[in-house]
């Protein structure tokens, strides 16, 4: 059996909590700003911050429970899985409070049904980001070093999947037929189904992945390789990472943060761009967006392959340099046209692309800095980057196409996504190892 092969079947079945988390958070970003306007009469400005209160809290909760599981003793379940359990039973029971005050408040107002509402919501929050890391941990826990890419490659099709599942199950349900003019709609369905997904996704990984079996596995690969590992030991039973390794985590980092602040620039403010700048709706915001995510969802698997064979970090500084050409594109076409135009997709079809050259390779760059003791710690760092620039950006931004124009939004993308570039330039490490010729040969069968 060839230790180097990626167990695909293995791999989704990881992804599940993946899954779980994604079908949660494409819900709450989308019914909750409805709700806290619609119900609550909340401004946009109050909407907002609350909005913005998942990415701040996430800049603390994600790194302290990323390094507690790391730090959990192993029980018979593991040390990611008991996270992962409670986080979701929690967030399942909290969530399907929210519908309950929502309709609550719609049939009577009252003080402190708001109060209940945003309590509940930010225990909500809390309970989503103590098994976050952790989940994301679990794949590097039980996936050798060299193969990391092409499994974060599924993992993210696994992401992709749950927010399908969401998307599909609100299209049925809620088709604009059926809610047109109502001055108040029941989510309660809503939030039931994607609870009970959330269940069985998680459900299915607790019956089909022996934790500490397959971590003991890997970690018993990790030790016949001793050239994988870029972290030393500290004499104290603890890992000190190498003053070299140190720098390029850090310009890892910076890059991770860069490239976040230039893509969720658009991200968040491309609607309100087309609106002003295009005088389009939201349908050629939302078919622009659709692409960019088909774009990516079909380059994953493929990246994961290339990155494989040519390796992360050059897979990802072409990512970079792509992704800033094509929004500096955006900035042309819009400039050229003011409709949605046939080049305007095929720019997007290539964000997508080059947004999964990113995404795939940048937590497996750096998760492969450390060993298999601090892959929690590492994670969190990695989201701490991400979501700090996801609070940032917003402001940012917005105050300056208020305050210059709002056809500074593309021109702004690319610039920071173009740093991340240079950044970039100085990570030495946390690429994959060059692996013997059978072992990448068995990238290509996809079916076993």
């Amino acid at each position: 059996m060839n230790e180097l092969k990626l167990d695909n079947r293995r791999t989704v079945l990881v992804g599940l909590a993946f899954l779980s988390i994604c079908a949660f958070w494409q819900m709450y970003d989308n019914l909750v700003p409805l709700i806290l306007g619609k119900t609550f009469h909340m401004d946009e400005s109050l909407t907002g911050i609350i909005m913005a209160a998942d990415n701040i809290l996430a800049l603390f909760l994600l790194p302290l429970f990323g390094s507690l599981s790391d730090k959990c003793k192993e029980t018979r379940l593991g040390r990611r899985t008991p996270f992962i359990l409670g986080g979701t039973g929690a967030a399942v029971v909290l969530m399907n409070l929210l519908p309950v005050l929502d309709n609550s408040y719609a049939a009577q107002a009252a003080p402190f049904k708001l109060v209940s509402f945003v309590i509940v919501l930010g225990l909500l929050l809390v309970a989503m980001g103590t098994y976050r890391s952790p989940a994301v941990a679990l794949m590097p826990d039980v996936t050798a070093k060299p193969l990391r890419s092409k499994a974060n490659a599924i993992i993210n099709l696994m992401g992709a999947v749950g927010g399908v599942l969401y998307l599909g199950v609100t299209a049925l349900l809620y088709p604009t037929a059926k809610t047109q003019g109502l001055d108040h709609v029941n989510y309660q369905p809503l939030f039931i189904i994607v609870s009970w997904i959330m269940l069985i996704a998680v459900g299915v990984m607790l019956l089909t992945i022996r934790e500490p079996k397959l971590s003991a596995a890997n970690r018993a690969l990790e030790q016949k390789h001793p050239e994988w590992n870029l972290a030393e030991d500290d004499g104290s039973g603890g890992e000190k990472l190498p003053a070299p390794v140190k720098r390029s985590l850090g310009f890892l980092l910076a890059s991770i943060a860069l490239w976040y602040v230039g893509y969720n620039g658009v991200t968040t403010w491309f609607s309100t761009y087309v609106s002003e700048v295009m005088g389009e709706g939201v349908g050629g915001t939302a078919a622009c967006l659709m692409v960019a995510t088909v774009g990516a969802i079909v380059s994953y698997i493929p990246i994961g392959i290339v990155a494989s064979k040519v390796g992360r970090r050059k897979t990802v500084l072409c990512g970079a340099a792509l992704l800033s050409v094509c929004f500096f594109t955006g900035f042309l076409l819009t400039r050229w046209s003011h409709t949605i135009t046939p080049p305007m997709y095929a720019a997007f079809a290539l964000v997508g692309l080059a947004w999964a050259a990113i995404n795939v390779n940048s937590l497996p760059m750096v998760v492969e800095m450390c060993r298999g003791s601090d892959v929690g710690k590492f994670t969190g760092y990695y989201y701490t980057a991400s979501m700090a620039a996801q609070v940032i950006t917003p402001v940012l931004a917005g105050t300056l196409m208020k305050h210059i124009s709002y056809q500074i939004l593309f021109p702004y993308a690319a610039c920071f996504v173009a740093l991340s570039f240079v950044t970039m330039c100085f990570v030495r490490h946390g690429d994959s190892k060059a692996a013997p010729k059978r072992g990448l040969e068995a990238f290509e069968d996809m079916d076993d």
